[in-house]
């Protein structure tokens, strides 16, 4: 039955994502934040992309995050569903408008019908390619277990990439979810966090919001840049729908559906309607709501303190020498899980941060870039005749390697991207100094973390 299967499937592999007609930086494929498909990062660092060749890497981990899904939570599929309803309403004055090419669809009408949440074929089809990738690049590497978060998608996931990487051989493995190990998870470090109180309630003005500790604080960046940029779209769109009276709501569900029809059927007709600005306007959106939410802007630094324990966990992994140590990892999480542990490492924070006033010229903090659908970190601890002195790490991530600027002492550190160990343990100081529920993490996390308690969050 699994092989029956397998290849009904494996055609999918074949498949390969739509080029659109732009130049590489208007592509929409690019500019969509944590929503964009599966993309290998540009490689704009300029560090040499193989080690040398006297080195050996001997330990990997890899955190990946699920492929591609439907919408999440209800706001998203009701900005969607307002959209809809509104063509539906103003089809009589589309039948009678001269439209632009790029609009020209709407003659036909538009529906969704996305499945929220769940992994779609595409996202399927980015697991399994990257599990055969993997598998190609690590061929030595082998493990008995693999981990995920809870999350059906995430499960679904682990699952993919491990047929391809194993092929049949997968039904072997333990696959395991974070609630099969004990203690707090580095991979859904929210959970042990109950101070942290994600409330997603977008109101009729589009407010997007979480509160922390009994609403003290409540960060609004991202809804308030939503206002800032969403009107002059929903005023150029108007102009050219005479009669269909589209509202900011819409222009928004607009979109949310160029993000999930791709993630769906990896096609969107929305997708060419907006401008390489207006796209870049959205994507800064969802960097500005993710920074807020675990990366740099989280009050009383929350995102780093639960980015901490992957960066304890990272360091414990590498400098164990013992005869029964792993040589690979393979876990399984969300974008969140990878934005929260390079806050931790200082790797991609932006100076002044980032704000509602705008987009930077030039950002580090770019979901696009770090944490696609299926994004990929991987750690390698590698070892040299020559070239090194002890133990060094790297970090590939997306399919480049994305340079340890924290931690580069050497020349060499700077051409290839990396660090030894005992200067990435030097630099992760912040990180090794939190104890889970000692006062630095219960200032973070509130007072009861010390406990079992859960917390339940929206994750993405």
């Amino acid at each position: 039955m699994l092989i029956q299967g397998l290849l009904n499937w494996l055609p999918l592999a074949s498949l390969t994502f739509n080029l659109y007609k732009h130049h590489e930086d208007d592509d929409p494929l690019k500019r969509l934040g944590n929503l964009t498909p599966y993309r290998v990062a540009p490689a704009s660092h300029k560090v040499e992309a193989e080690l040398p060749g006297d080195c050996r890497i001997n330990r990997v981990t890899l955190t990946h995050r699920h492929g591609s899904r439907g919408p999440s939570g209800d706001e998203e599929t009701r900005l969607i569903d307002s959209l809809v309803q509104t063509l539906r309403n103003g089809h009589d004055a589309i039948q009678h408008a001269h439209l632009p090419e790029n609009l020209r669809f709407l003659k036909k009408g538009y529906e969704s019908h996305l499945e929220p949440e769940n992994l779609t074929i595409i996202g399927r089809q980015q697991l399994f390619n990257h599990g055969v990738e993997f598998g190609l690049k690590y061929p030595n590497f082998d493990t008995e277990t693999l981990l995920s978060s809870d999350s059906q998608r995430v499960i679904d996931s682990m699952y993919f990439f491990g047929l391809g990487r194993f092929g049949r051989k997968v039904e072997d493995k333990k696959l395991l979810t974070v609630n099969d190990v004990p203690g707090p998870s580095w991979i859904t470090p929210w959970t042990s966090c109950p101070g942290l109180d994600w409330h997603h309630g977008l109101q009729a003005s589009d407010q997007v919001s979480w509160t922390l500790n009994n609403n003290i604080l409540v960060i609004q960046v991202a809804a308030e840049w939503s206002n800032i940029y969403l009107p002059d779209i929903t005023e150029r769109l108007n102009e050219l729908l005479p009669g269909v009276y589209l509202t900011d709501d819409d222009t928004h569900g607009a979109l949310y559906a160029c993000a999930y029809d791709l993630a769906a059927r990896d096609e969107s007709p929305w997708c060419d309607v907006f401008n390489a600005d207006e796209l870049a306007d959205f994507e800064y959106e969802m960097d500005l709501f993710l920074n807020a939410m675990v990366g740099y802007n989280v009050p009383k630094d929350a995102g780093r303190v639960m980015g901490s324990l992957f960066v304890k966990k990272l360091i414990d992994r590498f400098q164990d020498s013992s005869v029964d140590a792993q040589s690979l990892y393979l876990e399984f999480g969300h974008d969140i899980t990878i934005i929260a542990a390079m806050a931790a490492m200082d790797l991609n924070r932006d100076v002044p941060p980032l704000s509602s006033q705008g987009p930077p010229r030039h950002r580090k903090f770019r979901t696009s870039y770090q944490t696609p659908f299926a994004a990929n970190m991987v750690w390698e601890s590698f070892t040299c005749d020559e070239s090194f002195d002890g133990p060094q790490i790297r970090l590939v991530l997306n399919d480049e390697t994305y340079p340890l600027r924290t931690c580069a002492e050497t020349k060499e550190d700077r051409r290839y991207g990396t660090c030894s160990l005992d200067a990435f343990k030097q630099a992760n100081q912040f990180s090794t100094n939190i104890q889970f529920g000692d006062d630095a993490w219960q200032a973070a996390c509130g007072t009861h973390s010390r406990g079992s308690s859960i917390v339940h969050v929206p994750v993405l």
